[in-house]
């Protein structure tokens, strides 16, 4: 079904840093394209900081202090607390949240956008369920029967927000909505490639590391770049160097973030426990046990000589 000919309404679900990040691109670029309406919704699970409403603070002082501090906002991305209100009606849909959200989020919302709408996912996960691993794209997709595209890449919030040159990587499914979540998203100094496969662009950007050929900016950049600058890497040595639980860090360095590393792989080594192939995957087995079975770190080294692979 085709999108209605009128400026096309833009909505960013989530305003954590990357969240903001992406509505301060979008903000410039709507200003500059007649294809979209000027106004730009970003959805803000409220939160009060030294006692004003985080919400308020972004509509008046145009800046996320709390989870993009430092980077102003555009005057024209609104800042709603309330979900339904700022889905209402939206022609495209940009997802950044947490991936453990999804399902309630996904189900607030039903309804409450057009059949027509098209969405795109930044989100980095996959979700376990009854049937085993599934994509946050499929969940959204069989949730509010729209079409998903995704965008995954070697990005860091406030890199991006420092408008430092990044790439990155959009896989759709239908191509001409890949190119237009590339014309509402893509800056001289954000470039985008668009790939007719959203699956493993998706799965690049969640699990970072596989067995398959990487595409673009998803796979092996975006790995590089959560070794060197990401938070699930900053948690990480954190742990090793202090020996604290990584909930304790979480809460310490992360401020109000969260970690999609640990849950991923328990997500991924459960599956593993039930297919019988935990021997086939020891790195998964290893982080797993690591995260969440006090296995000392020392032992990384050992469970990669004795990969399967070497025998």
């Amino acid at each position: 079904m085709a999108l209605s000919a009128a400026p096309l309404k833009v909505c960013v679900v989530g305003s954590g840093n990357w969240g903001s990040a992406v509505a301060k691109i979008i903000g410039n670029n709507v200003k500059k394209l007649q294809k979209f309406a000027s106004t730009v919704k970003m959805w803000v699970f409220e939160e009060n900081i030294n006692g004003r409403k985080l919400t308020d603070i972004i509509n008046h002082e145009h800046e996320n202090v709390k989870y993009l501090p430092g980077y102003k906002l555009p005057d024209n991305v609104v800042a709603i607390p309330n979900l339904k209100e700022a889905v209402q009606d939206a022609d495209l849909l940009v997802f950044v949240i947490p991936h453990q959200f999804i399902h309630k989020v996904c189900d607030e919302i039903t309804g409450r956008v057009p059949r027509k709408a098209l969405g795109i996912t930044l989100i980095k996960g996959i979700d376990e369920g009854p049937e085993g691993l599934k994509l946050i794209s499929d969940i959204i997709r069989e949730k509010m029967g729209i079409d998903i595209s995704v965008l995954m890449g070697a990005n860091i919030a406030s890199e991006v927000a420092a408008e430092k040159f990044c790439e990155t990587t959009i896989g759709c499914r239908i191509l001409e909505n890949g190119l237009l979540f590339k014309e509402l998203l893509q800056t001289p100094n954000f470039r985008i490639t668009v790939v007719d496969d959203a699956d493993t662009v998706e799965l690049c950007g969640a699990l970072k590391v596989s067995t398959a050929t990487f595409l673009e900016s998803c796979g092996v950049a975006d790995l590089i770049t959560t070794c060197y600058g990401g938070r699930n890497r900053r948690v990480a040595e954190a742990v090793v160097k202090t020996g604290k639980s990584i909930e304790e860090l979480e809460k310490e360095m992360l401020n109000g973030q969260k970690l999609q590393g640990p849950q991923t792989s328990a997500e991924v080594y459960r599956i593993l426990k039930q297919k019988g192939m935990l021997d086939k995957f020891p790195l998964f087995t290893a982080v797993y046990q690591i995260c969440y079975e006090g296995r000392p770190v020392r032992e990384i080294i050992s469970c990669l000589q004795s990969h399967p692979e070497h025998k």
